[in-house]
């Protein structure tokens, strides 16, 4: 057993002053607030929170950032840029570079990632046969001191036209496709978990799985947490639209996938029935607020589905920034450009959407400082030209993550006084992305 002493922390969402959290094997075993600090407690200054879940990211697409702004255009062009970066990855490239993004987001106070990962084989779609890009985020993961869960990606398909005719993968997808559902989940098979890391499961898109294999990939992954993009672009709906008469969340919901362990990931043009369907099935739904401003996305209904019973997570997604405090400012500011009123959500609600609801959503028991939960917590500074003067219900609203102080996952300290273990992460981080621009 060890034991953190907190100035001031979230319990049961309410700010107590003195509170004591012990653990064992990284599991939170007491919590006493008001409590006396014991000469072996280890200390976390400022306003300690739990730990802040990313639910939805692209390790690799943090090379991108700074790299795509004047070249303009649309979500489908940035894609382009994409996709010719991650055509020059191989496996320990990518796990140089995962391990510099996952430090990146530890820093940031993220103590747990969901990592929808796609580029399984070799470049020219053949296999490695060892999981070998699997392997790389799983290694990158611990050695940057972050929770995981592995969301293996099923992908099948080129996309669809806009008739909605499916296409063939082009030569920067082939990579993306491991050929049937057969094929993944064998691969998939063979990939364990551990203390820190789960593995789950995801669809790409319904423009990337034909909708006679969901069944199958619904028997593959039963009691395993399932994200999917849906609905991030009008021409996705478009083409679905044609290709089938319905949405895309209508389709995952017809074949068994929309339940309390689904999320939506950006959920951005959904009609009245895909938020009923979310809502009413207790799904999650990722919102990405600064990838969706990059990309020109729109707007997601993030209050609609909150009424309807959905859950409402964060993520960075292509890392056009990494705060987790920007992207639940995101979430209730571009709620509010939407309606014309303030206040969208509560305080507490917003950080339930970095916490608890992201825990939730990557299939953890976390995202709170309470008895069983796993002990990941973020110290913040309640003193910085940011925060001074906030009320300390609202510190998590004026913070961003320069604020955070001392990061703890799975009961150890991986970030110390704004110092990551790993030392210089700007340093690791262009090490990294040597290589990978030509």
């Amino acid at each position: 057993m060890s034991v953190f002493w907190c100035e001031t922390a979230v319990v049961d969402g309410v700010v107590g002053r003195s509170v004591r959290v012990e653990h064992t094997a990284g599991v939170i075993t007491a919590v006493a607030v008001g409590a006396e600090r014991e000469r072996d407690d280890l200390v976390l200054p400022g306003l300690t929170i739990p730990g802040l879940a990313n639910a939805h990211s692209h390790a690799f697409h943090r090379a991108l950032r700074g790299r795509t702004h004047a070249e303009g255009g649309t979500f489908w062009s940035w894609r382009t840029a994409m996709y010719a970066l991650a055509d020059r990855l191989e496996p320990e490239s990518y796990r140089r570079l995962a391990t510099a993004v996952f430090a990146e987001m530890v820093l940031a106070g993220f103590t747990v990632v969901g990592e929808f990962h796609y580029v399984h084989g070799r470049r020219d779609g053949t296999p490695y046969g060892d999981a070998a890009m699997e392997r790389a985020i799983l290694d990158a993961a611990r050695d940057a001191g972050i929770r995981i869960t592995l969301l293996d990606t099923l992908y099948l398909r080129g996309g669809l036209d806009a008739a909605g005719a499916p296409l063939a993968l082009d030569p920067s997808q082939r990579r993306f496709s491991d050929g049937s559902v057969a094929a993944w989940a064998s691969r998939r098979a063979g990939l364990t978990g551990s203390r820190t890391s789960l593995i789950g499961a995801a669809v790409h898109s319904v423009r990337g799985v034909d909708p006679v294999d969901l069944p199958a990939f619904r028997s593959a992954t039963r009691g395993a947490p399932v994200h999917a993009h849906v609905s991030e672009q009008p021409a996705e709906n478009e083409q679905v639209l044609a290709a089938t008469g319905t949405t895309p969340t209508l389709l995952l919901a017809a074949a068994g996938l929309v339940d309390p362990l689904f999320t939506a990931v950006h959920a951005t043009h959904l009609s009245p029935d895909d938020i009923a369907a979310l809502g009413g099935a207790g799904a999650t739904a990722c919102f990405c607020p600064t990838t969706e401003r990059d990309l020109a996305d729109g707007i997601g209904p993030a209050s609609a589905l909150a009424a309807a019973g959905a859950g409402i997570s964060i993520g960075t997604d292509q890392h056009a920034m990494i705060d987790p405090f920007e992207e639940i400012r995101g979430v209730e500011m571009d709620d509010r450009l939407a309606s014309g009123e303030r206040g969208r959500f509560t305080p507490g609600e917003l950080l339930a959407m970095a916490t608890r609801r992201g825990y939730v959503s990557l299939g953890w028991d976390g995202g709170v400082i309470g008895v069983g939960a796993v002990c990941d917590l973020v110290a913040l500074d309640t003193r910085s030209p940011r925060t001074a003067g906030a009320r300390p219900e609202q510190l998590w609203l004026a913070a961003t993550a320069a604020d955070v102080t001392h990061v703890i996952v799975d009961g150890r300290e991986i970030v110390k006084n704004g110092t990551h273990r790993l030392g210089d992460v700007g340093g690791l981080l262009t090490e990294a992305m040597e290589g990978l621009h030509t």
